[in-house]
């Protein structure tokens, strides 16, 4: 893996009240230093700590019955949830795929590409290999504070255009999700982890390419009450962050919660 990068912290502005209720609210945060990777885990990087350990993520091994009660046996197979673009727009477009996992990442036999962020892993498989690489998952505001790059405004992590001047900055969605994509470069999934420009902290991917896992509980304390809804988010989920290449530019705003 490449060095890490190291941030002095500091307080930035968190979150929005503009677009939508898991934002809210927006509110001044305060993160230390930390350090962090520069780009998202490659399947390079898994493979070296699989290969190290013997390590079997999550996708690779069958779900227990008793955690699904009433499913079809015959998903009760090791896979992982594949998108498929649907036949039409009310059909589901996450698709759960026997046999996919991070290294056949569609099932279909083809390996995944050595420089492209490792998917089909689960929480406890990025805290597996965090801690055999000596490092940790970020906290939602140190992903956030690091997904700025320094800037205290923005829709999006370089700015408040999606497209400035016409060029992609993140492997995204364009199009109508899910029914049609119009991008027209070369990557149709994922894409190697430096194929867009960093962030002003050197950091890539931080919109777009792959979701990334972060160690802070989606309820931990935060109310949604202050501008835009009621109530508290009530769940046992973790926090993940970024968006992907599944995601429209609409979306891709979520970076910030």
């Amino acid at each position: 893996p490449e060095p890490m990068i190291a941030l002095q912290g500091g307080t930035f502005r968190m979150g929005s009240c503009r677009h939508y209720p898991e934002e809210a609210p927006a509110r001044s945060e305060t993160v230390g230093p930390f350090s962090i990777d520069p780009t998202p885990v490659t399947n390079d990087d898994f493979s070296a700590f699989v290969d190290a350990t013997g390590y079997v993520t999550l996708a690779e091994l069958c779900p227990n019955p008793e955690d699904y009660p009433g499913a079809d046996p015959t998903l009760l197979v090791p896979g992982s949830a594949v998108f498929t673009v649907p036949p039409h727009g009310s059909a589901p477009w996450w698709v759960y795929q026997p046999g996919a996992h991070w290294r056949l990442p569609q099932a279909d036999g083809r390996s995944a590409m050595p420089n492209h962020p490792v998917v089909h892993v689960a929480l406890a498989d990025a805290q597996a290999y965090a801690a055999w690489a000596g490092k940790s998952l970020p906290t939602e505001p140190e992903w956030e504070f690091a997904a700025r790059g320094g800037l205290q405004t923005g829709d999006y992590a370089w700015g408040e255009e999606f497209m400035p001047g016409g060029v992609p900055q993140a492997n995204t969605w364009h199009g109508q999700f899910p029914l049609e994509q119009s991008y027209a470069e070369e990557f149709s999934r994922t894409s190697p982890v430096s194929a867009f420009p960093a962030n002003g902290y050197d950091l890539f991917d931080m919109i777009g390419n792959v979701w990334e896992w972060t160690i802070t509980p989606w309820d931990s304390g935060k109310s949604t009450r202050s501008c835009c809804t009621a109530g508290k988010v009530d769940s046992s989920a973790y926090t993940i962050k970024g968006g992907s290449h599944l995601c429209a530019p609409n979306y891709c705003r979520r970076y910030r919660y």
